[in-house]
């Protein structure tokens, strides 16, 4: 069998995409899907792009934990990717892959910067922002007479094709491009997406490290919310697969299950001493108290509104008893207002709106919550 093609360009090398979407690619591959290879695109540094292409860009993914109330604890090879790039230095290389008429994707997961602009020129060698990079790699594929691909934002940001397909167009005008590329950007497909996978990075002790220092692990869920377009070029079917219509109610459903039940948790556990939220879901009283409120309270206050609530909220609690992560508190704990507000708060407003009673578990919740951060409503 001839070699695939390099039909995916990806601007991110951390490891979840290599936990996530170039699990899956490969893995189609192997299943005879032909997906093709990807060209990964590192900016911050070159570490993980040499020792990618140290190991002719294959590796181990170690996936550990719950599954249909299973432990799991397997290892899956990925060998995706054909090779990566560092971007300040081998810019050139990315520009002639978006010159390749085998490119059909653009997949990416950048850093927390994420769309922000950060004072980008036409004039600059590299472009120095995640959409100035992007724009300067269409243009070339526009200049070269090539259709768009498809472009998929893999960041957890709502809205993340419409946000990025707009500051990309600004930038575009901005740089005073000509009107036909803008023409040609504007009809580009970026499909909106919402992934959800915790990945843990690379394991302290598994003997897998001898040989292969770029294994990492990952929790057995995976799930992947994609737009269903019709110019969509990234034609990949997998079982973590879902393509939509519109992906706002999976954003919903995370946001109002499995965030809140973490920010709610850690407003119970922490008080009583629990660092790590799998000792708290395993403590009888926290566990018992934090299904009541999925079932009683969440859940039913998102059924008819979005899919599989109920079967939702039973995987985010077998995945926070995940007995290979340890998950920390203190980690959930940064911005802890603003996520009361955001992941608790509409709940116990639409609850009421929907049962015309108040909701005691989710009431007393953010009282507490509020209350340690100084402002008690």
């Amino acid at each position: 069998m001839p070699p695939l093609p390099e039909t995916i360009l990806q601007f991110g090398s951390g490891r979840f995409l290599r936990a996530f979407a170039d699990l899956f690619v490969s893995q189609a591959n192997a299943a005879g899907q032909a997906i093709g290879k990807i060209v990964v695109v590192q900016s911050t540094g070159d570490g993980r792009a040499g020792g990618l292409n140290a190991q002719g860009g294959r590796y181990h993914v170690v996936v550990r934990g719950f599954e249909a109330g299973d432990v799991i604890d397997r290892v899956e090879v990925c060998d995706s990717i054909s090779r990566a790039l560092h971007a300040g230095s081998q810019w050139d290389d990315v520009l002639k892959v978006a010159r390749s008429p085998e490119l059909r994707t653009i997949l990416s997961n950048t850093t927390e910067a994420g769309y922000k602009l950060d004072g980008d020129l036409p004039t600059d060698e590299v472009p120095k922002s995640y959409p100035a990079k992007l724009l300067a790699v269409l243009r070339a594929r526009w200049v070269a007479g090539l259709p768009t691909p498809t472009v998929i934002p893999c960041e957890l940001i709502e809205g993340n094709a419409d946000l990025l397909k707009k500051v990309v167009l600004d930038l575009a005008a901005v740089w005073n491009e000509p009107t036909a590329f803008c023409e040609w950007l504007l009809n580009a497909p970026f499909l909106h997406t919402l992934v959800d996978r915790i990945v843990t990075g690379t394991p302290a002790d598994h003997p897998l490290l001898a040989t292969d220092p770029m294994v990492i692990v990952a929790e057995p869920f995976a799930f992947w919310a994609l737009e269903d377009h019709p110019d969509s070029q990234f034609q990949l079917m997998h079982p973590a697969i879902t393509r939509t219509a519109n992906v706002g109610p999976y954003f919903l459903r995370k946001v109002r299950i499995l965030n809140a039940a973490h920010t709610a948790l850690l407003i119970r556990a922490v008080p009583r001493g629990f660092q790590i939220v799998r000792d708290a879901v395993n403590d009888p009283e926290l566990g018992a108290w934090l299904q009541r409120l999925l079932n009683e309270e969440i859940v039913p206050t998102l059924e008819g509104r979005v899919e599989g609530a109920r079967r939702f909220a039973e995987q985010t609690v077998e995945r926070f008893k995940n007995p290979f992560l340890d998950h920390k508190f203190a980690d959930i704990a940064l911005h802890h207002e603003s996520k009361i507000q955001v992941r608790l708060v509409p709940t116990a407003t639409e609850f009421a709106a929907k049962f015309g009673r108040e909701a005691p578990l989710l009431t007393e919740v953010i009282r507490a919550g509020l209350a340690s951060s100084g402002r008690a409503g």
